[in-house]
Order: C-alpha cells, then sequence, then structure tokens
C-alpha cells in the first residue's frame, strides 16, 4: 500500500479575476475550492497515474470535514485522516489575476493525543509499502517528527520519500530516506551557500547523498532538474517545452511520478523522467497533469 502524509492540510479556495484593485470591492470571474496540500497532490497524481494510496494527516472543523468529503466524492481518493477536537483546517486563497497571489492560514495546533493517534496508525506499515512524508511540519510537533517516524519504521523494507526543507530534512537523512526533492533554492539555504554552476548542484547532492539520501532530486523550475540515483548515476535533465499555466503542484507531482516509476519497476534513470514529466504536465495545466498529458511528455524525452 502507499500512504501520503500530510500535517498542514487546507481547503484551497482558488478565484480569478482580471486585475485585483486594493482598497476596493473585486468581483471574481470563476471560483473552485480543492483539497490541498503536498501529500493531498501526490495521492491526486497517483490516482491519475491508476495507482491507489491512503491519505493521512490532520483534520479539524467544517473545513478538514470538506477535504474528506472532495477527497472521496470528487477524486475517489481513500482516506484515513485524524480529527483534531481544536480549531478548523486553514483555508488558502489563491487569487489569479494580473498579479499572482496568496494568503495561506496557519495551521493545527497537535496535541500529545493526535500525535500518538497518528504514531499508532503509522505502525501499521508493512514491508514493501510506500511512504510519502511531505511539506511542513506544525510547530507542535516539532522539526523532529518526520524522523520520529522514520524511526519507528527502520526495521521494515518501506520506500520513504522526504519532500521537506530545513531541519526537518536533516534530521531525516541518517535513516536513508529513498529520495529527497529540494528546490534550488532549497539546496542553496540548507548549506549555506550560493550555486551557481552545475558542478555545485553536483557536489552538494553528493553531499546530500553522504548525509543518508539515496536518490536525490533538484527541482530547478525552468532550468529542468538534476538526478543523482543511489547507484551514483548523475543526469541534468532539460524542462520539457510547453507553456506553463500554474506551477503549483509540479514539484509534488515529481515526487510522485519518481516513486511511482520505481514501485513499477522503471529503472531509476526512467523513473526520474517520468517524474519530470509529471511535474511538467502539472506545470501546462490548470489542474494536476492527467496520466495522458504525463504519457505525452514522458514518451518524448
Amino acid at each position: 500500500m502507499i500512504y501520503t502524509l500530510t500535517l498542514n492540510p487546507a481547503l484551497d479556495h482558488i478565484v480569478r479575476l482580471e486585475k485585483v484593485e486594493a482598497g476596493e470591492t473585486n468581483r471574481m470571474d470563476a471560483e473552485s475550492v480543492s483539497a490541498g496540500g503536498k501529500g493531498i497532490n501526490v495521492s491526486k497524481i497517483l490516482k491519475n497515474l491508476g495507482e491507489r494510496s491512503i491519505a493521512l494527516g490532520y483534520i479539524a472543523g467544517f473545513t478538514g470535514k470538506e477535504i474528506e468529503r472532495v477527497l472521496r466524492d470528487e477524486d475517489k481518493i481513500l482516506s484515513d485522516f485524524i480529527l483534531v477536537k481544536e480549531g478548523f483546517t486553514r483555508i488558502n486563497t489563491k487569487i489569479k489575476a494580473d498579479v499572482e497571489t496568496e494568503i495561506n492560514g496557519p495551521g493545527l495546533t497537535i496535541n500529545e493525543a493526535d500525535r500518538q493517534e497518528l504514531i499508532n496508525k503509522l505502525e501499521d506499515v508493512k514491508n514493501g509499502d510506500y511512504l510519502f512524508l511531505s511539506g511542513s511540519i506544525p510547530d507542535s510537533l516539532g522539526n523532529g517528527f518526520y524522523a520520529e517516524i522514520m524511526e519507528l519504521l527502520k526495521d521494515k523494507e518501506v520506500a520513504i520519500a522526504v519532500d521537506t526543507t530545513g531541519e526537518a530534512l536533516k534530521l531525516s537523512l541518517p535513516y536513508g530516506p529513498t529520495l529527497v526533492k529540494p528546490n534550488l533554492r532549497e539546496l542553496e539555504d540548507f548549506f549555506g551557500v550560493t550555486i551557481e554552476d552545475p558542478q555545485q548542484i553536483e557536489h552538494y547532492s553528493k553531499e546530500l547523498q553522504k548525509m543518508g539520501a539515496k536518490n536525490i532530486i533538484i527541482s530547478m523550475g525552468g532550468d529542468g532538474a538534476y538526478f543523482l540515483s543511489s547507484q551514483g548515476d548523475g543526469l541534468f535533465l532539460a524542462a520539457p517545452k510547453g507553456e506553463v499555466i500554474d506551477t503549483v503542484g509540479s514539484g509534488d507531482s515529481m515526487v510522485a511520478g519518481f516513486m511511482y516509476g520505481l514501485k513499477n519497476q522503471y529503472s531509476p534513470i526512467e523513473a526520474f523522467k517520468l517524474g519530470v514529466s509529471c511535474g511538467s504536465a502539472t506545470a501546462f495545466s490548470e489542474n494536476l497533469g492527467t496520466k495522458d498529458e504525463i504519457m505525452a511528455i514522458y514518451n518524448k524525452l
């Protein structure tokens, strides 16, 4: 089974209008509401590729129940969220106009009982399962929470993708995550450097590998991506050609595509190409990439 974990999910309210006039009453041309969060995006891409997953995480209040409903009724994705008694799941407003603006709500406060309930659920993860640890960690859980999960599972053969940054990423590396995927800016921040040439990208990817990561993808937006496999093979891949419409979820799509590839016996290099195809298909669409869109790009790489 594949599990995705989103500790800070959101109900995404997407608003479209031609131009925002600050200080005035603005009327939208269109709006939509969807279940958002990095792990949830992974589940959606896996669903598009024909792979089942269970979305885990925390929800609260009427917004949390709406996320559960949308995933069940509209996205057809299984979920097993923990319902937190206090507060409500954040609403993130994304204004798509002449200038794009995002207003993100605060995350939930997770108490010790809710924390332990999630740990108990994760104890059911079995040998051969896949787990995605995606996104930021609530302050109430601490930066070491992903590492705590990996400590729990260290004696099981579980393929774990870690898509986070900073201290949370650093603490997870000794547990040998199957994949980490910082973008170029996050890689610079992690090592406290400015990267100016491809050789530095290769160097710092190898440093991540020395710290424990098995496979590393460095996403570079319009400049493509770099991959360092667990066998030490490296590859720079140019960004596929296409009109970029919305990059939200592109990184999540890349992570999902790579792990899907590994699960389905793609070679690591081909899994990387599939990941890039998933990320690009999402960037070229108003929604997350469909299987047809993904494979059309993959077949040209």
